[in-house]
């Protein structure tokens, strides 16, 4: 009578191991690709009419985006960039100073962001301004803005990655060993 032979037991726990290990590892991106971020609303808001231009423009995200390459253009009626100094970025706060003395019209915020994701997004609003800025402190608030741009998000960014290389490492640490005891004859326990 022959009966089927069953795996020894440390092989069958190498086995689900290696199987855990690949499913969380194939999970992960999956969820990563469904986490861009979203433009919740923006300073002034999108069609608005304003009575002067003002200081800075503001965007809020549902989650807070990475500082990294971030660019906001504050592009006045005749297509000059307004914008005065960095993005500014607190929380999921996304601001740009406007120059002093920006003309009065109609105005088209062009903007890119790296989502929290890592991934760029982008957009456009636009809003009117009934008379010209007359603000002049804007523009001396921009250096000191700029040097709070988004640390954190760049120290999450890098916590992320020393996971993946960790988990990449066990998986490739797991296969080896998996590999190592299928190929050894007798190593029954």
């Amino acid at each position: 009578m022959t009966s089927a032979r069953r795996p020894p037991t440390k092989e069958r726990t190498w086995k689900r191991l290696l199987t855990l290990i690949i499913t969380l590892f194939l999970m992960v991106p999956a969820a990563a690709a469904q986490a861009h971020d979203v433009l919740e609303s923006s300073d002034p808001a999108d069609g608005s009419t304003v009575h002067t231009v003002p200081a800075k423009v503001g965007l809020t995200f549902d989650h807070t985006p990475i500082a990294i390459g971030s660019i906001v253009r504050v592009k006045d009626p005749s297509g000059t960039d307004q914008a005065d100094g960095s993005v500014e970025i607190i929380d999921n706060h996304v601001t740009q100073a406007v120059k002093a003395n920006a003309p009065q019209g109609k105005y088209t915020v062009v903007w890119r962001v790296v989502s929290s994701d890592g991934h760029p997004i982008e957009g456009t609003f636009t809003f009117t301004a009934d008379a010209a800025s007359t603000d002049t402190g804007a523009s001396a608030s921009a250096p000191a803005a700029a040097a709070n741009t988004g640390s954190a998000p760049q120290a999450g960014l890098l916590v992320a990655g020393a996971v993946g290389i960790v988990l990449l490492l066990a998986l490739i640490a797991a296969a080896v060993v998996v590999r190592h005891r299928l190929r050894s004859p007798g190593s029954e326990d």
